[in-house]
């Protein structure tokens, strides 16, 4: 007997885990945790075990030159290991590396990214949910049938625009990680 999809929570770094930079961000030292993210996290881990938590991120930068695949690398795994330090795990990190004008099926707002962790991890994107602090978050969760939650934790020039779009398109709209967690808890305790 196989076993049966699971849901998955679905995560970007940037603007969700740690905060944004207009110019990417380029260095271990440029990592700026948003506060209370990796504790959410956490808190996700013990409430809905076995439940994978995935990372999935556009890293243009890489395209561009500006930032090389080991130095994401490096900051990911600096990302996991804070987590970590408070109580909770990512379980993969899926990057796209390109630039806009590529146009590749990985790169956010195209679900990509989500369909193949779907693949390589046996899950079900129709009871997933994807937390972004972009449009193209909420575009690619969509795009993959699962439920787009957006955070207030993005680049504050953007913030508006990409929240009216948020909610044109109707995602659920929460000041930070750790208030969408609580959704989630709320909300799947009582499905």
């Amino acid at each position: 007997m196989s076993a049966s999809p699971r849901w998955a929570l679905f995560l970007d770094r940037d603007g969700v885990l740690i905060q944004n930079r207009p110019d990417y961000v380029r260095t271990l030292e440029q990592v700026v945790f948003i506060p209370g993210a990796p504790e959410a996290i956490a808190v996700f881990n013990q409430n809905f075990p076995g439940v994978p938590v995935i990372v999935a991120s556009n890293q243009a930068g890489v395209g561009r030159g500006l930032i090389a695949p080991e130095t994401v690398a490096a900051i990911n795994t600096a990302i996991q290991a804070r987590v970590q330090a408070a109580g909770g795990w990512i379980d993969a990190f899926y990057i796209c590396p390109h630039r806009v004008d590529e146009d590749c099926p990985c790169r956010k707002p195209k679900p990509g990214l989500l369909r193949q962790a779907a693949v390589e991890h046996f899950l079900q994107l129709s009871a997933s949910v994807m937390i972004g602090d972009s449009a193209t978050d909420v575009l690619a969760a969509q795009a993959a049938g699962a439920q787009p939650l957006f955070v207030q934790t993005g680049l504050a020039e953007r913030l508006i625009a990409e929240q009216t779009y948020a909610e044109q398109l109707g995602a659920g709209i929460y000041a930070d990680l750790p208030a969408a967690i609580q959704f989630l808890l709320t909300q799947r305790a009582l499905a």
